[in-house]
């Protein structure tokens, strides 16, 4: 009961103050709930939280209309991003594909990748697929499924450095850059070279994309790129010095948003500004970002290492004991590393109608030493999302509307993912 008098009394202020901040409403939501949030709000620094929560109201044509509001939102303080960039990448690689516009090119064509600089690898086959082939489709499936980081980097050499940062430019993401691989130890020259990659359709050969170099520097001086007092080398050396992400990728958490709404709702954005996607790859993109990788089919997740939470932070906090509601997908995509969880998700209730947007950060790092796996995801970081997607959706479901949204377009039957 202390929840609910709790939301429908910030609902009523929000509404009988018009001149009230935005940055207000979190604010007193967080505070509200001590039992929940009290630990982050009392640590000094907060734990680095960003959030923006995102409403959307249907008018009475079902066109999405957006009201926003945030908490410590800063695109001037860094966080790592972690694998949330792999979303617009793969968005890019389906671009890519379509731009090409090459006969019998597509997603599922055969993509054997080679190696033409040090520390490159070559990828010939991909057990998880349903042919043992490796694929833009199978890629971003796993992206989607389980944030695989493989997979991720193989988009990355195909569509290039270069061009993915271009493609950022093009949709006004400008705080972002994506400059390296995931979880290989990618830095300095080798970020600047992507792989030769052969598509075939059968034995028949139909695209070589050529091997890459990137000559741009992407420069961005943030605040708070130097943490902490120490880190492990990659030989598990201690150095006690701060650890240094000048060189890694960026991603803010308004791009992040940003990024998600142009992919979920084009409808608002001029023809111009919208991906270069077809309603097929849209309906693929949502498909899998909701599908929960135990309920798929080749690739296989299986328990215990895999389970329905396991890349939904917000609302299950990435709980391996979850009980999943039935009437909720969430379409998401999440990060974690150096103690930052992040998720960046629309939230679907098909039989309440209720539809928000909701992105965060959180980091937990208490002994202030890097790569040493010691971070408070599970006692810290993922409780936080947990409660913060909850919270924001019972106050979604007690909100009036005035017109309740058509959600056809967001519900799939997953069995047929078997």
């Amino acid at each position: 009961m202390k929840l609910y008098f709790t939301l429908l009394l910030l609902f009523t202020c929000m509404f009988c103050s018009a001149q009230q901040p935005d940055t207000l409403f979190l604010k007193d939501l967080l505070q509200s709930n001590p039992e929940l949030f009290s630990g982050i709000l009392k640590h000094p620094t907060q734990n680095e939280i960003q959030i923006l929560y995102t409403q959307i109201n249907r008018d009475k044509n079902n066109i999405p209309h957006f009201k926003s509001y945030s908490y410590h939102l800063n695109t001037n303080h860094y966080f790592y991003p972690a694998s949330t960039v792999k979303l617009p990448t793969a968005i890019f690689a389906l671009e890519k594909l379509n731009e090409l516009g090459i006969k019998g090119l597509n997603a599922r064509s055969i993509m054997i990748t080679d190696s033409a600089f040090a520390g490159q690898t070559k990828v010939k086959t991909d057990t998880s697929s349903a042919n043992g082939l490796p694929s833009i489709e199978n890629y971003i499936k796993k992206i989607l499924l389980v944030s695989d980081n493989d997979a991720f980097n193989r988009l990355y050499e195909f569509v290039g450095r270069a061009e993915i940062n271009l493609k950022l430019k093009k949709y006004q993401l400008n705080n972002t850059r994506i400059i390296g691989r995931l979880a290989v130890n990618d830095a300095g020259e080798s970020t600047q070279h992507t792989n030769p990659i052969d598509f075939f359709n059968g034995d028949k050969l139909i695209y070589h994309k050529t091997s890459q170099y990137d000559s741009m520097e992407y420069p961005m001086h943030l605040d708070n790129m130097t943490q902490g007092k120490g880190y492990l080398d990659k030989n598990d050396k201690l150095i006690m010095q701060p650890f240094d992400f000048t060189q890694k990728n960026v991603y803010t958490i308004v791009d992040q948003q940003a990024v998600l709404k142009r992919l979920l709702f084009p409808e608002v954005f001029p023809k111009e500004q919208r991906y270069n996607l077809t309603p097929a790859n849209y309906r693929f993109i949502y498909r899998y970002m909701s599908t929960f990788p135990t309920e798929n089919i080749k690739p296989t997740y299986s328990k215990p290492e895999y389970y329905p939470a396991y890349c939904k932070f917000l609302f299950y906090g990435g709980d391996s004991t979850a009980t999943i509601d039935p009437n909720i997908r969430i379409f998401n995509k999440v990060g974690d590393s150096y103690g930052y969880n992040i998720d960046n998700a629309y939230i679907v209730d098909f039989k309440n109608k209720v539809e928000f947007m909701i992105t965060a950060v959180v980091q937990s790092n208490e002994d202030g030493i890097y790569n040493d796996n010691k971070y408070e995801y599970a006692t810290v970081c993922l409780p936080f999302l947990k409660n913060l997607g909850r919270i924001l959706y019972h106050y979604e479901v007690q909100r009036p509307k005035a017109h309740l949204p058509d959600l056809a377009k967001y519900k799939f039957d997953y069995q047929q993912n078997k």
